[in-house]
């Protein structure tokens, strides 16, 4: 895992030939470089390009659990091998995002990101084809090995090829179409649900995106700070010309990454030369690994996708029966979470990330305990069981007998809605959704011409309060707490070790999101669903004061000086901040990272040494 090496020519003049190329890196006279409107519309197209693979990302997030309610009927699948085929790309996602990070440090974003879209195809293809679930499963392995590429590339390829101003706007496109992708999927699980086999469809129409991906990218450039650390000044320099325009811009910021280079590479002698090592002995890179992995770990324990991969069970679970109005109202929820990204997109660059970061935790939180208390009222007013046909369907209330793993609840509907001689009883599987003894065998989970089978929901003149709470939990999330962990992590590391790092933060992710999307069913079981939520509300409090105490802001200052804002502890205090590059002054011969640091409340803290 050691680093790129640095080639001390790029250091020692600015004239410095690099070999010559062929392809988009090659560099022409300056007669040629684009004006500045072509500059903006090679960084659009590289960055919705790029950002393609967070659809992806997204797409197959969301399109799992509709295509595996049809290929568990079509192939006959037990608990395990669900859970196994679900779970193989979250968990190959994060080992592989792992990979990528030495990969990227080692070939370039480009490739990498040319590599997850090679992969997406490939996996899509085999999965729509696939004839058993053992070739199901290989095809869900090599999607993860694409979606752990992409994930933690594509926000390095962005953050390093966009202007300061624009960064974080151009960061939070991808999570942009990573919303967008599940929104696609919640659409395209509708659309394809009532076909014969039309869970292939679902899996292997993700290869269109992907072979655009493929060949669209194959015409953008490296980024300039890739070859810069590869000694390939010229064409650092010709990409940043092609993507700023003016000469003088592409020629300053080069020269902050050279200075940058240099100095990491006059301290490369006393640190160890594995990267990962390296990370851990340097204290201001290790603050930024922390808070790094803090943003990823908490938008994973803020419980976000437990609620896109659990949606349409979690409204079911609040009461609405029909599971066709389910599954719109999920899709309904997607387009909500899709359409406030942008929000977050509009005011990054106004606002700042810290105060995005911090307004949507707080949201987060509150809206969980909404959540939670809807269930709450619900649970305190669920209906009573009132018959027990069978010793092992033994519970008070419907609530208690719908979370269990094997029962039921059978009921007569009153003429106001309520329940009337509710019984709980065990159900054959839940396949077949039909109750194994009692009144409702042979009904399906729908109303009899008496009585009316439940097996994972309750009557319930509460469910709209639930659903409100998770309107109100996708507001506010994807208006800061979505997007801002992948925007923070693409800035915050130095050059040499941002691969490495950003794949440790993306792993992390990975790695929350198996964890807490595996416990869901099991935690509303052991601790009920309001239970559940009010633990996910803890959760994301506790990183609301972490986020308080470590997370600093980055708007509008150069990826060579967001170092400095790691360079002391932290204290009881929010952290420091720079001046935005726009208002920086900067002494002849300064190094890019001098400027004066300011705090955010209380300026006493400028200089204590216990900051």
């Amino acid at each position: 895992m050691d680093g790129p090496e640095v080639k001390p020519s790029v250091l020692d003049s600015h004239e410095a030939k690099s070999p010559v190329m062929d392809g988009p890196e090659a560099r022409p006279s300056l007669g040629a470089v684009a004006p500045t409107s072509s500059s903006r519309r090679l960084l659009y197209a590289l960055t919705a390009l790029s950002a393609i693979g967070g659809f992806l990302f997204g797409y197959d997030t969301g399109v799992v659990s509709g295509a595996m309610l049809l290929v568990r009927e079509d192939m006959a699948l037990d608990d395990l091998w669900h859970e196994l085929i679900v779970s193989a790309t979250i968990g190959t996602a994060g080992v592989f995002a792992l990979v990528g990070g030495d990969a990227a440090d080692r070939f370039g974003r480009k490739p990498v990101i040319l590599a997850a879209s090679v992969v997406f195809v490939a996996g899509s293809v085999l999965m729509a084809v696939s004839g058993n679930k053992e070739v199901l499963l290989v095809g869900r392995i090599i999607i993860g090995v694409g979606i752990g590429l992409s994930s933690m590339s594509v926000p390095i390829y962005i953050s390093e090829a966009a202007p300061a101003a624009v960064r974080g706007r151009l960061v939070t496109v991808n999570v942009a179409f990573i919303t967008g992708g599940q929104l696609a999927a919640s659409l395209i699980c509708g659309a394809f649900s009532g076909v014969d086999h039309g869970w292939r469809y679902m899996l292997g129409l993700a290869a269109v995106p992907a072979a655009l991906q493929t060949l669209g990218f194959l015409a953008m450039p490296e980024t300039p700070r890739y070859l810069a650390t590869r000694g390939r000044r010229d064409a650092a320099l010709h990409v940043l010309l092609r993507l700023r325009g003016a000469p003088d811009t592409a020629e300053g910021e080069l020269r902050d990454v050279e200075r940058d280079i240099a100095q990491e590479h006059e301290e490369r002698s006393s640190r160890p030369s594995n990267v990962l090592l390296a990370v851990l002995s340097a204290a201001g890179t290790r603050r930024a690994l922390a808070v790094g992995c803090g943003l990823q770990v908490f938008q994973q324990l803020a419980g976000i996708n437990t609620v896109m991969y659990y949606s349409a069970s979690i409204i079911t679970l609040a009461g609405v029966r029909d599971p066709t109005t389910a599954i719109w109202l999920a899709a309904a929820l997607s387009a909500i979470n899709f359409s406030f990204t942008f929000v977050s997109m509009a005011l990054v660059e106004r606002l700042g990330r810290r105060p995005l970061t911090l307004s949507s935790m707080a949201g987060s939180a509150l809206s969980l305990v909404v959540l939670a208390a809807s269930f709450h009222i619900s649970y305190q007013h669920s209906a009573p069981v009132q018959l027990w046909p069978s010793d092992s369907c033994h519970y008070s209330i419907c609530d208690d007998c719908v979370v269990s793993a094997d029962c039921g609840f059978c009921f007569l509907e009153a003429a106001d809605g309520g329940a009337l001689n509710g019984s709980c009883v065990p159900f054959v599987s839940r396949q077949n959704t039909s109750a194994a003894v009692g009144r409702c065998v042979g009904l399906s989970a729908a109303a009899g011409d008496t009585f009316t089978w439940a097996p994972d929901w309750c009557p319930s003149d509460y469910s709209w309060m639930p659903i409100l709470g998770l309107s109100l939990y996708l507001v506010c999330f994807a208006s800061g707490m979505g997007p801002m962990p992948w925007t923070i992590n693409s800035e915050i590391y130095p050059l040499w070790a941002r691969g490495t790092c950003n794949a440790i933060a993306t792993s992390c992710n990975w790695f929350f999101n198996l964890l807490v999307s595996l416990t869901f069913l099991t935690l509303t079981t052991a601790m009920t669903k309001h239970g559940t939520f009010y633990m996910y509300a803890g959760l994301a409090s506790l990183g609301l004061v972490f986020f308080y105490l470590t997370v600093p802001e980055t708007k509008g200052v150069s990826l060579e000086r967001i170092g400095e804002l790691f360079e002391k502890p932290w204290g009881l205090h929010p952290p420091a901040r720079l001046a935005p590059d726009a208002v920086e002054e900067k002494p002849e011969g300064s190094r890019a990272g001098s400027v004066s640091v300011q705090q955010y409340s209380n300026p006493a803290f400028v200089g204590d040494d216990g900051a």
